[in-house]
């Protein structure tokens, strides 16, 4: 939004200098005639500077959207996941699936092989009446290679075939 503003600042800038500089030939003295072309020099520096700031501002805020944390590959930020399913959870209860959504998805992010995260996604989607997306997380947990079968592994077995049941 401030980089925009300052894009139209600067064409503005630059047509109103253009615009001197037209009137200034068209008649105006020498005289004249040189203080609007040291004019739009000065615009042009003023110009050149907002283009630097946008592009300082562009990189901070390219910079703030880059994750806060690094999880490694297979990795799972216990902490992220736990504060992001909580916020969920919340969110879910009150019926905003689409920020419930955006919660849950930053948990499976935060722990990519959590079946309890892949099953909150799903349920978010069926929730909000997207059956395909909540089939397609449901089988990504009911899947997962794992030791042990978890209580999210039967969960999403049991979801498939009452999602399934309900498309014939």
């Amino acid at each position: 939004m401030i980089a925009t503003n300052k894009i139209r600042l600067a064409i503005a800038l630059g047509a109103a200098a253009l615009g001197i500089t037209v009137f200034a030939a068209s008649g105006c003295s020498s005289d004249a005639l040189e203080a609007n072309q040291q004019l739009v020099q000065q615009q042009q520096g003023q110009i050149e500077e907002q283009q630097r700031e946008i592009s300082q501002l562009q990189s901070a805020v390219n910079a703030s959207q880059a994750p806060s944390v690094s999880v490694a590959q297979g990795g799972c930020d216990k902490t992220v996941e736990q504060t992001a399913s909580q916020r969920g959870g919340e969110r879910f209860a009150s019926g905003d699936f689409a920020k419930a959504l955006g919660y849950y998805q930053d948990a499976l992010i935060a722990c990519p092989t959590d079946d309890r995260a892949e099953i909150n996604v799903a349920r978010t989607y069926e929730a909000m009446g997207n059956k395909q997306q909540a089939i397609n997380h449901y089988r990504v947990a009911a899947n997962r290679n794992s030791t042990t079968v978890s209580d999210a592994q039967d969960e999403a077995k049991a979801a498939l075939l009452r999602l399934q049941a309900s498309r014939i």
